[in-house]
């Protein structure tokens, strides 16, 4: 399909407990149980977490013997856009610390910047820059929660260029400042 990610396990596992439909053709859900597999937006019953693995290619997930599900139809494109939205998908996850100007993206997928961000918009509902501000703010809850970073450093470690602009970005997207965060599900 494409575009390759680095996503682990569990950051996988949270895009398909979400039904992520951003992450459509990045990679694909097979349940070992019942032979099948599906896309990461896919509503059928979530499975077990022990009964899955994680595929990037629809060939190497045929290959270990699953099929497609009927429901969701993972081996089916929806929109003709869809490879370079992936793309663009794949661009930001993977490079999410680097400081991207839309220009950069833009020119990493070869068209011009006015044509990415109208059609990104088209196919996500959101620009680059807010699904970058998305990957990035969520890559800080797990740093949060599962370090004993600072907050400064996991601003600067997600890309952020500045603490004011995490902090703003932070608070927009996840209803609290980071300290609040880390505080709120440490106590959990």
């Amino acid at each position: 399909m494409g575009a390759n990610i680095n996503l682990s396990f569990e950051e996988m596992w949270e895009k398909i407990i979400a039904c992520d439909s951003k992450y459509d053709g990045l990679f694909f859900t097979a349940v070992k149980t019942t032979k099948i597999y599906c896309r990461p937006s896919c509503r059928s019953r979530k499975p077990k977490k022990i009964n899955v693995e994680f595929f990037y290619d629809i060939k190497e997930v045929e290959k270990a013997g699953f099929r497609a599900c009927k429901r969701c139809q993972p081996e089916s494109d929806h929109s003709p856009h869809i490879e370079l939205v992936r793309n663009v998908v794949a661009f930001l996850v993977n490079h999410y610390k680097q400081k991207l100007e839309l220009q950069d993206i833009a020119n990493h997928v070869g068209v011009s910047s006015y044509y990415l961000e109208r059609l990104f918009k088209q196919e996500t509902s959101e620009t680059p820059r807010s699904y970058l501000e998305k990957i990035r703010v969520d890559k800080a809850a797990y740093l949060l929660t599962s370090t004993d970073r600072t907050n400064l450093e996991i601003c600067y470690e997600v890309g952020f260029q500045s603490p004011s602009n995490f902090y703003k970005v932070f608070r927009r997207l996840k209803n609290s400042s980071p300290s609040e965060y880390r505080m709120l599900l440490n106590k959990e």
